[in-house]
C-alpha cells in the first residue's frame, strides 16, 4: 500500500520486494495511508461478524470448529474467519495485532471518514466495542479477544 510518484516507486521497487508481497502503488502521497485505513475498516466490521458467528454457534449447541469447516471456504470466508476464529475458539488471545493499535487505526479512520462526510456506522460500532474491550484490560491482547466482550454480555 504505497503512495507516491511512479518514478520513486519504480526506483524503490527492489527494496519493497524485500520487505513484502502484493506491492501496489495506490496513487500520490497519502494514498497508501488511505488504503491502509480501508483495510482496517474492513477488518473492524468483519471481526464483529466473526465474533457473533462463533458466539451464535456455541449458543446453538454447534461445534464451532465444524461450523468454521463449513463456512470459511464459502461467501463468508475471510482471513479473520480462517485465522482468528480458530484462535478465539481455543482461547488464544496472543496478539498478532494489538487491540490498542487497532483502536488507534480505527480512530484515525473514523476521523478521516468524518472529514470526508462519510457515514461509517460499522466502524463507529467496532471502535466503541474495542474501546470497551481495552477498558476491560485487553489493550495488549490480539484483536480476536473481542469474543471476550461478547461472552460477558
Amino acid at each position: 500500500m504505497i503512495g507516491g510518484e511512479q518514478k520513486d516507486f519504480d526506483y524503490l521497487a527492489p527494496l519493497f520486494e524485500i520487505l513484502g508481497e502484493n506491492i501496489i502503488l495506490q496513487g500520490p502521497a497519502g494514498a497508501g495511508q488511505h488504503t491502509k485505513l480501508c483495510n482496517q475498516i474492513t477488518i473492524a466490521t468483519n471481526m464483529i461478524g466473526v465474533t457473533e458467528a462463533i458466539i451464535y454457534a456455541k449458543k446453538a449447541g454447534l461445534d464451532p470448529v465444524r461450523v468454521l469447516d463449513s463456512i470459511t471456504t464459502g461467501a463468508a470466508g475471510s482471513w479473520s474467519l480462517s485465522n482468528l476464529a480458530p484462535r478465539m475458539i481455543k482461547g488464544d488471545f496472543a496478539p498478532g495485532f494489538f487491540v490498542k493499535h487497532f483502536i488507534k487505526d480505527m480512530t484515525i479512520a473514523l476521523e478521516s471518514a468524518r472529514e470526508m462526510g462519510l457515514f461509517t456506522p460499522g466502524l463507529a460500532l467496532s471502535l466503541e466495542l474495542y474501546q470497551e474491550l481495552a477498558e476491560n484490560g485487553e489493550a495488549d491482547s490480539g484483536t480476536q479477544a473481542l469474543i471476550k466482550l461478547f461472552e460477558q454480555k
